[in-house]
C-alpha cells in the first residue's frame, strides 16, 4: 500500500517567509525575471497579422500547436519572441536523458560527478539552440501558407521572413533558458519549472472571466459553475495525496568495525519509492505522440487523413483509448529508466545494507522490480484519470476548464516543490542560527 511520505505539510512555515533577509531577496529575485519572461511574452515577431493569427490559433485547440501555447503562455498564439516557449529545452534535456541510458560515453559522464553534470548541460544548451533553429524554421514555413479569415497570416512571406523568425525565435528560447538557470541558481525553485509553471497560470484569469461570462448570458447554470470550482479542489487535493504517496521499504545497514574499536551501522532507514515516478513525464510525452500526427493531418489536402484527424482528436473514443495506452506506456518507460533494482540492491549490498526477510543481490533487485511495477501501474491509471477527466468536461460540456490534465499535475507539483525548497531552507537557516547561538553560548 502506498502512505504519504511526511505526515507534515511542505506548506508549512511559509508564514515566515519575510524573516529572512536571504530568502526575501531570492523571492524578489525569482518573481522579477518571471516579470521579465511575461513581459517578453507580450513583444511580437515581425511580418505577422496578429488578427488572422488569433482566429487561426482558436481552430487549432485540442492539437500539438494547441498544447505548445498553453505551456508558452500564449506567446505561440501571438508569435512573440518566446513563442518557442521553453520546450526546446525540456526536449533536448529529456533526449539526453533517454540517452544516457543508451550511450556508454554519456553514461559514464553521468558518473563522474559534478564535472560531468556540467557537460551534460553544455551539451543540453547546444540541443536546445539545435531544436530551437529548427522548430523556429518549422514554425516560419509553416505559417506562410496559413490563411485564417480570408487573411494571411504572414505579412510578406520568403526568406527574409524566415530567417528573421528563426533568429528571433532562437534568442528568445535561449534567453528563457538562462532565465531559469539564473531563477535555479539565484532565485527560489527550479527555474524551468517555474517558467512552465507561469506559463500556464497566466491565462487562468481569462478562463475564469470567460466561464463567468458564460454563467451570466445563461449558458451555463450557476450550480454547474460551482461544482466546477468544487471539483477543482477536490482534484487538486488529489493531485497533491498522489504525488506525494510512495512506498517505504525497510533498509537495515549490519554492524561493521572501522577504525579499530568503533562500530558503525546496525541502524534502519527507509527507502522511499514514489507512486508516480515519472511525474509529468508520462502524459507530455503521450499528448505530443498522439497530437503530432493530428496537427499533421489537419495541413494535409487529402479527406482521409481529415478522418484520422476528426478520430484522434480530443474527446472521441480512439482518442481516450490511445492516450491512456501512451500514459501508461510512458509511465512504465520513464520509471524503467530513471530508477534500476539491480544497481540500487548492488549499492545496498556494498554498504552493509539489506531489506529484512529479502536475500541480498539478485533476490533484492526482483524484489524492489515486483514492488515498482505495482506501484508504477496505480501510478499510471492515477495520471490517466486526472488527464481524461478533464478533456471530459471541455469536450462534452463545452466548458472553458482550462486547466487539462497536464497542466494541473504541472501546477500542483511545482508548487508542492516550490513550497517544500522554501521550508528547506528556512529549516537551515534556523539550524545554523541554533548552532551559531550554540558556538556563542560555548564559547562563554
Amino acid at each position: 500500500m502506498a502512505s504519504t511520505a511526511e505526515p507534515q505539510s511542505p506548506f508549512a512555515g511559509l508564514a515566515n517567509l519575510g524573516r529572512i533577509p536571504e530568502l526575501r531577496k531570492r523571492l524578489l529575485y525569482t518573481m522579477g525575471m518571471l516579470l521579465v519572461y511575461r513581459i517578453g511574452a507580450h513583444v511580437p515577431t515581425p511580418g505577422i497579422d496578429p488578427t488572422a493569427l488569433s482566429i487561426f490559433f482558436d481552430q487549432q485547440q485540442g492539437t500539438l500547436l494547441g498544447m505548445f501555447n498553453m505551456f508558452s503562455g500564449g506567446a505561440l498564439s501571438r508569435l512573440t519572441v518566446f513563442a518557442l516557449g521553453i520546450m526546446p529545452y525540456v526536449s533536448a534535456s529529456i533526449i539526453l536523458q533517454l540517452m544516457t541510458s543508451v550511450v556508454p560515453s554519456l553514461e559514464a559522464l553521468k558518473k563522474e560527478g559534478e564535472l560531468g553534470r556540467r557537460k551534460i548541460n553544455q551539451y543540453t544548451r547546444y540541443g536546445t539552440v539545435l531544436l530551437a533553429i529548427f522548430q523556429g524554421f518549422g514554425l516560419a514555413y509553416g505559417m506562410e501558407s496559413m490563411q485564417a479569415g480570408g487573411m494571411n497570416v504572414v505579412v510578406h512571406a520568403g526568406w527574409s521572413f524566415r530567417v528573421m523568425t528563426v533568429i528571433t525565435l532562437t534568442a528568445g528560447t535561449a534567453f528563457i533558458m538562462w532565465v531559469g538557470e539564473q531563477i535555479t541558481s539565484r532565485g527560489i525553485g527550479n527555474g524551468i519549472s517555474m517558467i512552465i509553471f507561469a506559463g500556464i497560470v497566466a491565462n487562468l484569469p481569462i478562463a475564469l472571466v470567460k466561464t463567468l461570462e458564460l454563467a451570466r448570458n445563461g449558458d451555463l447554470q450557476p450550480l454547474f459553475v460551482l461544482f466546477l470550482l468544487v471539483m477543482s479542489f477536490a482534484v487538486t487535493a488529489f493531485i497533491i495525496f498522489m504525488e506525494r504517496a510512495q512506498r517505504r521499504i525497510t533498509v537495515q545497514y549490519a554492524k561493521r568495525q572501522i577504525s579499530g574499536r568503533r562500530m558503525v551501522g546496525g541502524e534502519n532507514t527507509h527507502l522511499p519509492l514514489k507512486l508516480n515516478t515519472s511525474g509529468v513525464i508520462s502524459p507530455i510525452f503521450a499528448s505530443s505522440i498522439i497530437l503530432f500526427p493530428v496537427t499533421l493531418a489537419n495541413f494535409a489536402p487529402w479527406d482521409f487523413m481529415k478522418s484520422i484527424a476528426n478520430a484522434l482528436s480530443p474527446g472521441q473514443f480512439l482518442y481516450m483509448l490511445i492516450y491512456s495506452v501512451a500514459i501508461i506506456f510512458f509511465c512504465f518507460f520513464y520509471t524503467a529508466i530513471v530508477f534500476n533494482p539491480q544497481e540500487t540492491a548492488d549499492n545496498l549490498q556494498k554498504y552493509g545494507g539489506f531489506v529484512p526477510g529479502i536475500r541480498p543481490g539478485i533476490r533484492t533487485a526482483e524484489y524492489f522490480d515486483k514492488i515498482l511495477t505495482r506501484l508504477t501501474l496505480v501510478g499510471g491509471i492515477y495520471v490517466t484519470a486526472v488527464c481524461l477527466l478533464p478533456e471530459i468536461l471541455i469536450t462534452s460540456y463545452n466548458v472553458p476548464f482550462y486547466f487539462g490534465g497536464t497542466s494541473m499535475l504541472i501546477v500542483v507539483s511545482v508548487t508542492m516543490d516550490t513550497a517544500a525548497q522554501i521550508q528547506s531552507f528556512l529549516i537551515s537557516r534556523q539550524y545554523e542560527g541554533l548552532m551559531q547561538k550554540a558556538r556563542i553560548r560555548g564559547r562563554r
